[in-house]
């Protein structure tokens, strides 16, 4: 899978459509990343947005060297920080409350799932933005550690480090929490 870059070529090629396909395969990924830096989905989406619009404005700038999709989550991540730079204040992120109803035994093993993976999104929130955005990137996007050190701007050792701290960190929460145990 290419993540869009032979469709970036037929765009540079004079093919309009093209862009389209690229902005189908990376647009969800770029906004639910973008959204763990700002916390606010719309902003997230703006952002997103953008991001395509400088893709699309300086089509030269880009010079496939590394993937399109860790070129677009760079735009992106750079973007999101500067928003960040330029609020007063943060708002924090609610994460949505559960409903359950116990009708039966998997309505409370779903809720059991639901529930782990809560605390794990609150635990991986609470992590430094350095190494949630490692987490991100590595585990929920599945960028190689060259990519995410492209991404986050530094190099391998350092994501490999804010990987295992983020990891240790996460064990010892989940531990004292016990959800490790659920």
């Amino acid at each position: 899978m290419d993540n869009g870059e032979s469709s970036y070529r037929r765009y540079l090629e004079g093919d309009e459509a093209a862009f389209d396909e690229v902005v189908k395969t990376l647009f969800d990924k770029l906004v639910f990343f973008v959204e763990r830096y700002v916390g606010d989905y719309h902003v997230a989406e703006d952002i997103a947005i953008d991001s395509f619009v400088e893709l699309m404005k300086h089509k030269t700038r880009y010079d496939f060297r590394v993937s399109l999709k860790t070129y677009v989550f760079m735009i992106g991540r750079c973007r999101a920080l500067n928003y960040l730079k330029h609020q007063k204040r943060r708002a924090a992120v609610p994460l949505g409350e559960l409903e359950m109803t116990l009708a039966d035994e998997r309505v409370s093993d779903a809720f059991l799932k639901r529930e782990r993976d809560r605390l794990l999104h609150e635990a991986i929130a609470d992590l430094p933005e350095d190494m949630r955005a490692a987490i991100h990137l590595t585990y929920f996007e599945g960028l190689t550690y060259d990519e995410v050190a492209r991404v986050m701007k530094k190099n391998k050792k350092q994501v490999d480090n804010l990987l295992y701290r983020a990891k240790t960190m996460l064990r010892h929460t989940l531990e004292k929490e016990e959800v490790l145990t659920l």
